[in-house]
């Protein structure tokens, strides 16, 4: 009797006699029993050649030469539904989700599987660390992609683009900043405090006199006591009370100081040198010093902080028998009232 995972392919007997072959039973009657020898060939049944029977044999179409296993179903060794016939990735950990070639998953593309990913909406082509988040060089929270000052010191407080604060906006972090409320657009030195160019004792921002001489005596304007202030480079277009954009730029920083002192009384003293005729040079003086005190109202100065008055040719400071001379006598001044 033949096996039922074998077919019979031939028989053959050294004696005559009778074979009779019923499904795999092969029976033979010889003539002469003494010395009989036969021989039957036969073969397994497997439809698709891959070693397993076909009556043991769930998979009947497996292609040729590939790995089965014992039910004659191609092998998927890492049992992630791929088979490894298939699978670019044999080794995938059991119950990870994979693709069509068995690979884990990564749904950001960043190099980290999801299984593994701690942050699985990483942006396109961001650089990231083992668990797939974005890297934070100088260790500040804020992620380099989004990092304006990816050098941040370790352990400084930085904004949400990842630089250092600097609350007052005035150059000098928060951090080195000695003075860390200083006004809006304040000139500051390197430890970010407003700075006294002149060294009066009265800060840039609130000194009328930016420029006064080492040692002299001022007052909390600024500028030298009992002696008018001179608004240096205020000048007009010729023969007119239109102020150049020169002398517009140097009344807009009069202004920011004045509101620092919302308790003096000044008057806008208007000059002219002598040329020309005295009553002309008068009403001209006039206008001209009108035309600075509207300008300085019109950059929020109190309106009652200043009278305006022009003295024409009467009051010179230098000699008008000289271009330079004349050139001085042609001025603005501020005059403290009540001193």
């Amino acid at each position: 009797m033949i096996p039922e995972t074998f077919r019979i392919i031939s028989y053959e007997s050294n004696r005559e006699g009778e074979w009779i072959e019923r499904k795999n039973t092969l029976t033979f009657f010889a003539k002469d029993v003494n010395d009989v020898t036969f021989m039957v060939r036969y073969e397994l049944i497997d439809a698709d050649g891959d070693g397993v029977a076909d009556s043991n044999d769930r998979c009947k179409d497996t292609p040729a030469g590939v790995t089965v296993d014992v039910t004659g179903c191609e092998v998927d060794s890492d049992h992630d539904g791929v088979l490894d016939r298939q699978d670019r990735c044999a080794d995938t950990p059991e119950g990870a989700v994979v693709d069509e070639h068995g690979c884990e998953l990564d749904g950001d593309q960043d190099g980290v599987v999801d299984r593994l990913d701690k942050c699985p909406g990483t942006a396109e082509d961001a650089p990231v660390d083992r668990s797939g988040c974005e890297l934070d060089c100088d260790g500040d929270g804020v992620i380099n992609s989004k990092d304006n000052c990816p050098r941040t010191p370790a352990g400084a407080e930085v904004d949400a683009q990842g630089c250092v604060l600097d609350t007052d906006g005035d150059g000098v972090t928060d951090s080195h900043d000695r003075c860390p409320e200083t006004p809006a657009d304040a000139q500051v030195d390197a430890q970010g405090c407003e700075r006294d160019s002149d060294g009066d004792g009265v800060l840039n921002a609130a000194d009328l006199c930016p420029h006064t001489v080492a040692g002299a005596e001022v007052d909390v304007t600024g500028c030298e006591r009992e002696q008018p202030i001179l608004l240096r480079g205020v000048n007009f277009h010729y023969d007119t009370a239109n102020l150049t954009p020169e002398a517009m730029n140097i009344l807009d920083g009069v202004a920011r100081s004045l509101l620092s002192y919302p308790e003096i009384r000044l008057e806008v003293a208007g000059h002219t040198d002598s040329s020309g005729d005295d009553a002309y040079n008068l009403e001209l003086s006039q206008r001209r010093s009108e035309a600075v005190r509207t300008y300085l109202i019109s950059k929020g100065v109190n309106a009652d902080m200043f009278s305006a008055r022009g003295y024409g040719e009467e009051r010179p400071v230098e000699s008008n028998a000289t271009a330079a001379g004349r050139a001085e006598n042609r001025r603005v001044e501020l005059i403290r009232q009540g001193q």
